[in-house]
């Protein structure tokens, strides 16, 4: 009896932890691939934007998707917004769910957190709703353009696309914008915030994931959370601020804002905790796999109860 105790508990938590296994190797590559095989991604190298838009149009053809290009100008050249439709079970939920990441990167780094980190967490979300899919429709965007100099301007990928999406009436639950979900630390003091008052509140180690979100995206911040606690472990913490608050913006997410759409970051806080931040060390072995891995999990439970 004992040992088939022992062998029921075994392949209870076999179980469990494999799916994360196999999550964490397929971030691991999709990150590798977008920072050695591809390298720097900023806007003067098309070619080399062009390259990570057809590994990411293939991963999600590989997982069943008709995926369409968004095309759009900027300084005589052609970018794309990469997207994906995951159609929802439940005909009554209307409105949409984005995941949104961008996969460019500034000048000299390869951008293994900034933001292949996000890109990948992107594609496994993409994967795990193509086998089994949602309650409500979701909407899997890689963006192209979210770094300077088209940042903060009608050029970059996410305004293209929630301009789109405002002209064509879509209804929208909510936006997630995956931004830099790979980099941890666990040093006291090693995390910071735009403000010392603020980290009275707010843990002095960086164990955790913040959703960032602005006033409007409030109601939707707050579910979010409580969908994602319901079936995480993985620490959460959440600001709605105004954007004033430095950092709070910086992300794709700030584009459907500006239309009207809720929508939140999630993020290791960028530069608040991450020292390789627009730099050339921003590689691919600095990042912690199994964090990610267990972020997508949650995530990609929590969007069920959305």
């Amino acid at each position: 009896m004992n040992a088939l105790i022992i062998t029921l508990l075994v392949a209870a938590l076999s179980s469990q932890t494999a799916p994360v296994g196999a999550i964490e190797s397929n971030l691991r590559e999709t990150v590798r691939y977008l920072t050695e095989e591809i390298g720097e991604r900023g806007y003067r190298d098309v070619g080399k934007l062009d390259k990570a838009a057809n590994y990411i149009d293939q991963k999600l053809r590989s997982y069943g998707y008709d995926v369409k290009r968004q095309a759009f100008p900027f300084q005589g050249k052609t970018y794309y917004n990469i997207i994906a439709q995951s159609k929802g079970t439940n005909p009554v939920k209307e409105e949409i769910l984005i995941i949104g990441a961008h996969y460019d990167t500034v000048a000299g780094t390869p951008g293994a957190d900034d933001n292949a980190s996000g890109v990948a967490g992107l594609l496994e979300l993409a994967r795990l709703a193509a086998e089994k899919p949602l309650p409500r429709t979701v909407r899997f965007v890689a963006f192209s353009l979210e770094e300077p100099p088209a940042f903060g301007t009608e050029s970059m990928g996410s305004h293209v696309y929630a301009k789109s999406l405002s002209e064509e009436g879509v209804k929208v639950r909510g936006m997630i914008s995956l931004e830099m979900v790979g980099f941890f630390c666990d040093s006291k003091d090693c995390q910071g915030y735009p403000f010392s008052c603020i980290g009275w509140f707010y843990p002095d180690k960086g164990e955790y994931i913040a959703l960032v979100g602005n006033r409007h995206s409030k109601t939707f911040t707050k579910e979010l959370k409580k969908a994602f606690s319901a079936v995480s472990s993985v620490p959460l913490e959440t600001l709605n601020a105004p954007s004033f608050v430095t950092g709070v913006d910086f992300s794709d997410h700030r584009n459907l804002w500006k239309f009207g759409f809720p929508a939140v970051m999630a993020t290791d806080t960028s530069f608040y905790r991450n020292p390789h931040y627009h730099r050339e060390t921003d590689t691919a072995g600095t990042l912690d796999y199994r964090k990610t891995a267990e972020l997508v999990t949650g995530l990609a439970e929590a969007l069920r109860g959305l």
